[in-house]
């Protein structure tokens, strides 16, 4: 049985301006926080990725031409402001213009986030999201960009703060890779809170007549059983990755059951509550009074059970399927159910976790006025078949499979009441990967990395008809 999703409903693609863009080193581009790490660790390069600072115009008029009505990108920062702050790099100015006019020119709506896993290498020394000067930096930053681009009409602040604060600080799998500060961590969720704040009410100051929001990695998570303790290592999860950043973007405040989890956990792992002041609190409230959409990024659930060992976190880079690894002291550990399919990279195809958290913004957090699903797709491994020649399609039964279910579960949730006003597939094409380089592929367009010859997918074919009927057919 087919499934309705509104006639307003917006279908678009998404990509990061490192994970697309290439020429990292070109026309006075900064370094970033990536640059030396990928190089130190010598797996795979940022560049080309897929060389989309030169070949923009042809995705977008791919976007045009299988229905992608929208697209998410980044503004590299350093592509503007190379050491993050001082002096403005002109041809990265023009650059982002000339994409902005492109979009145009297609008719593909830009959302834009400012920060998108990126920081400025200088700052990103001087601490990250833990440091006073990355933070102001960042907001002068993101006035700049709300004068400079009045083309613009959706911002995000920061895409995924959950991921660069856990993935920093507790698994070490982003740079600076260090694992187990859980105080380091919660710190840097916070201060990502409140600088978010300040720019969504510095945004609203200006009068520009757009709109803003945020973008989090919100991925279910589930008790293993129903015994009381994994139900409370479910809880424990929760808040190291949904419930604190939930509690202090949506709603404007801190539950307090919220805050007694994260004490539990640092007071597990013998480390301090993170710090705040009123005055950042208050930002946070005035903040979430004026934010206009909350974008979710869902990609997996997780189930979690007791576990009272050391943390130990394997990150499956590499598509071995069944290698990861993840337990965290004081928290729990994850432990799939034997019916759960998975990806080669461990994660779970789980369409229920994504209705299970639109349902939940919907329910506890009334103060959102919409909501995107502005990442969700599956990574596989896909090759460029022997015989292919310009036009060919490229099967990929899998990903549309994959959407079928998961824009179900989205149709669901909306009829539930859930105001989802739109998808966003990653990836919009092929593209780098932080910490997978260039075997896993999201993209409704395959990218031929060597010559960088674009071929539609299967997929791209199924995402212009449920863009065109808004039917999601079985």
């Amino acid at each position: 049985m087919s499934k309705t999703l509104p006639e307003d409903f917006l279908m678009g693609g998404a990509t990061a301006a490192y994970q697309v863009e290439g020429a990292t080193k070109e026309d006075g581009k900064g370094a970033v926080l990536w640059d030396d790490f990928l190089k130190k660790q010598g797996r795979f390069s940022p560049d080309p990725a897929a060389d989309f600072y030169h070949r923009y115009d042809t995705d977008l008029a791919l976007s045009e031409k299988y229905g992608v009505q929208a697209i998410r990108v980044s503004i590299a920062w350093s592509r503007i402001f190379p050491d993050g702050a001082g002096a403005v790099e002109p041809r990265g100015v023009d650059y982002y213009h000339k994409l902005f006019a492109s979009c145009k020119k297609h008719g593909v709506e830009p959302f834009v986030t400012l920060h998108h896993f990126d920081t400025p290498e200088r700052l990103h020394l001087a601490g990250d999201w833990l440091s006073q000067e990355m933070l102001d930096d960042f907001v002068a930053y993101a006035k700049f960009c709300f004068k400079e681009f009045p083309e613009v009409k959706y911002w995000i602040t920061i895409n995924e703060p959950t991921s660069m604060a856990i993935q920093q600080y507790t698994s070490g799998s982003f740079p600076p890779g260090e694992t187990g500060r859980f105080d380091k961590t919660f710190q840097a969720e916070h201060n990502q809170m409140v600088v978010h704040a300040k720019i969504v009410n510095a945004y609203k100051d200006m009068n520009l007549g757009g709109k803003i929001g945020i973008v989090h990695a919100l991925q279910t998570v589930y008790p293993y059983s129903d015994s009381k303790a994994d139900k409370h290592a479910a809880d424990l999860q929760d808040a190291l990755e949904n419930r604190l950043y939930l509690d202090g973007t949506l709603a404007g405040k801190y539950a307090p059951e919220t805050l007694a989890l994260v004490k539990e956990i640092l007071d597990s792992n013998n480390q301090k509550m993170f710090s705040s002041t009123p005055e950042e609190l208050a930002e946070l409230e005035k903040a979430a009074h004026q934010l206009d959409f909350v974008g979710v990024n869902n990609y997996f659930s997780k189930w979690l059970r007791e576990y009272h060992g050391d943390s130990e976190t394997v990150h499956n880079g590499t598509g071995a399927k069944g290698s990861s690894v993840a337990r965290l002291h004081g928290i729990g550990e994850e432990k799939k159910p034997d019916n759960i399919e998975t990806t080669d990279w461990d994660w779970a195809i789980y369409p229920r976790g994504i209705h299970d958290i639109l349902m939940r913004i919907h329910n506890d957090y009334p103060l959102v006025p919409e909501i995107y699903i502005t990442e969700n797709g599956i990574g596989l491994k896909e090759s460029l078949p022997a015989d292919a020649k310009p036009g060919t399609v490229i099967a990929d039964p899998k990903r549309i499979d994959y959407l079928k279910k998961y824009l179900g579960a989205v149709a669901d949730a909306i009829s539930e009441g859930a105001n989802v006003k739109g998808y966003f597939i990653w990836s919009l094409q092929d593209q780098f990967s932080w910490t997978n380089g260039y075997s896993k592929r999201y993209g409704l367009f395959f990218v031929d990395f060597p010559t960088q010859k674009r071929y539609v997918k299967q997929s791209a074919v199924w995402f212009k008809q449920v863009s065109d009927t808004h039917l999601i057919s079985d």
